[in-house]
């Protein structure tokens, strides 16, 4: 299978190829692994080798044979090794797979790597200094954001066509902003969180993927987001597939506009005007758009946030063999301090912060179908501009320092409302700007309905960044 033919295809195309005899699971796979090896080099975006063989997975699943990554943010698959990004944890591996991973093998996804992410995930730029640098296939000087960056570089370059990712407070949506691709942070519940944890990080962290398509995003949502017994979110079933809704007219809706941060953090201008065009173009299509936001607190933004502080610290205080500070990268070591220092006053008023933000935004759709934001407030951050290996910060002033580069996307982590980012816009350097939609809790099927009509109107197939595989 020639590269330029596998990385053009998206996870649904290559799958119906392989049902079809036009091509095996083997020759596909071949093909990854030299996409891979093509792109990797200037990309640096994998934690060690490739798997030799593969993961196990199911060869009847709805994506058999179709390739794929997992992100170094375990545990995540049996007797695979993490490090979360970090020096300090050697020698860790998780002795049973986490349950979407499990989804991952029952859908049959071959899962080939792991792929970086900066330490903890608690920043968003993919720079650890374990692993080092993982550069933007549109511009090698730019940052993938963070902290599914290491997948979202692999899938925008066509190495695959999908990869896992996760998001705790932008963490799929802002490396899919940065590298012009579809992310999609489902509704709090939608994906399993076990069975290693009950809720991950107060609930503000899902389980999902980076992909190129929205029928691929689909697709892959009715495979892993079955209701999961026991946890302590779990969402029904649809009443119809997800991938059904790609196809449906949603209606005219109600939709709401803001390029206005919560903050006092100003917009870049093209950001800015790539938004209105979306807003503009969702007029055209025949809905309903008038400027308005959620009434939120900024300083309620970024106590909710303390909530992926603090327990971050916790999972790392209680570990059997806590890290080294000495190997932890400076805001690491800052919120291991603030953690063992803080009260369960605080805690809880983190808690009642999330609530404040929850309720708002629960309300605000009432009133209105969906909200249009800009992904990030910025466009891709150059190396070195988010420095997490850095003493200056408290938990707090690291929470509002990355917010001032991405904005717009932690309020939904909060909340647990879902929300997705679509590569609608390019900047005149040609750098990818990310739309977000967000809808009310549990209309992830707005979401699709929607971002398939702006696909198909602001069409984004066709673009491919400077490092691509085929």
């Amino acid at each position: 299978m020639h590269l330029s033919e596998y990385a053009a295809l998206d996870a649904t195309a290559l799958r119906a190829l392989i049902v079809a005899g036009e091509v095996t699971s083997a020759e596909v796979e071949d093909a990854a692994r030299r996409a891979i090896a093509a792109v990797n080099p200037d990309l640096n975006a994998l934690t060690q080798d490739l798997f030799d063989p593969a993961l196990d997975a199911d060869p009847s699943g709805v994506l058999a044979g179709v390739p794929f990554l997992i992100k170094d943010s375990g545990p995540f698959a049996r007797n695979v090794s993490f490090t979360l990004g970090s020096r300090s944890i050697r020698g860790a591996f998780a002795q049973v797979d986490h349950e979407l991973m499990a989804r991952f093998r029952r859908a049959g996804l071959i899962a080939l790597g792991q792929t970086t992410a900066p330490e903890l995930g608690l920043t968003f730029a993919t720079e650890s200094r374990r692993y080092g640098v993982t550069r933007n296939p549109w511009a090698l000087d730019r940052g993938v954001g963070g902290s599914s960056g290491g997948s979202a570089a692999l899938v925008a370059a066509g190495a695959v066509p999908l990869a896992h990712g996760n998001d705790g407070g932008g963490s799929v949506r802002i490396p899919a902003s940065s590298c012009g691709l579809v992310g999609l942070k489902p509704t709090r519940g939608r994906t399993p969180s076990g069975p290693l944890a009950g809720e991950a990080v107060f609930g503000l962290i899902t389980e999902f993927a980076l992909t190129r398509s929205i029928r691929d995003t689909a697709l892959l949502l009715d495979a892993v987001s079955a209701p999961t017994v026991g946890e302590k979110y779990s969402l029904p079933a649809p009443e119809h597939p997800f991938l059904s809704h790609i196809s449906r007219d949603p209606g005219r809706l109600r939709i709401a506009l803001t390029t206005e941060a919560w903050s006092d953090v100003r917009t870049d201008e093209e950001v800015r005007l790539a938004t209105v065009r979306v807003a503009d173009t969702l007029e055209w299509i025949g809905h309903t758009v008038e400027e308005s936001a959620p009434d939120l607190d900024a300083n309620d933004l970024i106590e909710g946030e303390m909530l992926a502080v603090y327990a971050t610290g916790s999972a790392m205080l209680r570990a059997p063999q806590r890290p080294d500070p000495a190997l932890l990268e400076g805001v690491s070591r800052r919120v291991l301090l603030e953690t063992a220092q803080a009260t369960a006053l605080e805690l809880m008023a983190a808690v009642e912060a999330q609530h404040r933000v929850t309720r708002s935004i629960g309300a605000f759709f009432e009133r209105f179908d969906l909200l249009v934001t800009p992904t990030l407030g910025q466009l891709p951050a150059r190396h070195g501009s988010l420095d997490y290996d850095s003493d200056r910060y408290t938990a707090r002033e690291w929470l509002a320092r990355i917010s001032e580069h991405g904005p717009f996307t932690a309020a939904f982590n909060v909340s647990g409302h879902p929300a997705i980012s679509l590569p609608l816009g390019e900047s005149r350097e040609s750098l990818p700007i990310g739309v977000q939609l967000v809808a009310a809790s549990g209309r992830e099927d707005l979401l699709l309905s929607v971002a398939a009509q702006l696909e198909q109107a602001m069409p984004w197939r066709d673009r491919q960044p400077p490092i691509f595989a085929g």
